[in-house]
């Protein structure tokens, strides 16, 4: 795969022009979910995702917040794109017995 280096030291663009961690798959929005979401600090990341250097983490870090509503509207249409595929996929089995004996509604 072949990535464009960008002006933040470990962030690369991929060929759709997504930022992604250099040495790894992982997409900056990906990190900055985990960030957001579960509110854990540059360490505790490095803890959960120990193959993401803490200097690559930081930088992911500044990316954000140098393209936060690019990567805000990005988070919202990932989430739109999840929510459209719940809707349309069928009921698991397991959910659908589960209703059925009325532990879940």
């Amino acid at each position: 795969m072949n990535y464009l280096a960008t002006d933040y030291k470990h962030i690369q663009l991929d060929e759709h022009q997504v930022p992604v961690i250099e040495g790894s798959t992982m997409k900056v929005v990906e990190l900055i979910t985990s960030h957001l979401t579960y509110g854990w600090s540059p360490e505790e990341l490095h803890f959960q995702y120990p193959h993401i250097g803490l200097g690559k983490i930081y930088s992911a870090l500044a990316y954000y917040w140098d393209h936060q509503a690019t990567l805000e509207n990005d988070m919202k249409q990932r989430l739109a794109k999840v929510q459209t595929l719940q809707q349309q996929a069928p009921p698991s089995r397991i959910a659908q017995q589960l209703r059925e004996r009325g532990v879940i509604s």
